[in-house]
């Protein structure tokens, strides 16, 4: 087991570790167990009750967090023609013609979000081994393959704070949902769309519980173990 440096110890004894925190309750703790001297972006996990074996119990979606991630996001489009032009006018900070794919096959990928007009999947696609593995792959349940005429609603709202979570092979969901300087309110009303947004997302397929485990915690900081939600959203949104 690592040892904890002190202010590590120090943040976690804030923390009662038997306890299920709400979500306003743990934005205040989320604040007050801040351990680094950058600003921590703060993160949720969960575990969940599905079998990601099977495809009827696949959690997979797309939330627009009313008050972003609190950095710089950098979007490529896979796009050509008019469509790259109106992209470029959107505020894509990279168009993906055929050099920048052949940097992309060598291993570049820096930028935070892809997105694809149908006709460039086929170019899209071929990158499956570099992009899939880091999420990055343009795709239509997603929201990231989308027609010239959408892009800019597509760049507008992946800027915005447009965060993509699925669950992995283990049952677990992990996603960003700003920085630790943002207000109470604000890290609340994030925390709040994320929870929402999972707990409509649960597959038809599950019979039994569906949220096993849910911890929020900033980067380098102690986890805080949240109540599970209700699965009706309206009855813990404003707890």
């Amino acid at each position: 087991m690592p040892k904890r440096g002190r202010k590590y110890l120090e943040a976690a004894a804030k923390i009662d570790r038997d306890k299920l925190y709400t979500p306003a309750e743990a934005v205040k703790l989320l604040k007050a167990t801040v351990t680094t001297k950058f600003d921590p972006t703060v993160e949720f996990h969960a575990r969940l009750g599905v079998d990601p074996r099977h495809a009827d119990q696949q959690v997979r979606e797309v939330v627009v967090l009313p008050h972003g991630l609190g950095k710089k996001v950098r979007v490529l489009v896979f796009a050509e023609g008019e469509d790259a032009t109106i992209a470029q006018e959107a505020g894509a900070d990279v168009i993906a013609d055929d050099e920048v794919i052949k940097k992309i096959q060598g291993g570049w990928v820096d930028f935070d979000v892809a997105i694809a007009t149908p006709r460039m999947m086929g170019k899209a696609g071929r990158l499956g081994r570099v992009l899939g593995p880091r999420n990055l792959m343009p795709n239509p349940k997603a929201g990231t393959v989308v027609p010239g005429n959408d892009l800019p609603r597509a760049i507008e709202e992946a800027k915005a704070g447009r965060v993509e979570f699925r669950v992995d092979k283990t049952a677990n969901i992990h996603a960003p949902f700003g920085k630790a300087s943002f207000s109470e309110e604000q890290l609340l009303d994030n925390l709040n769309a994320l929870l929402d947004t999972i707990v409509r997302a649960k597959p038809d397929g599950i019979k039994g519980v569906y949220m096993r485990k849910l911890v929020v915690v900033n980067a380098m900081g102690p986890g805080i173990k949240l109540e599970i939600p209700s699965t009706n959203p309206q009855n813990w949104q404003k707890s």
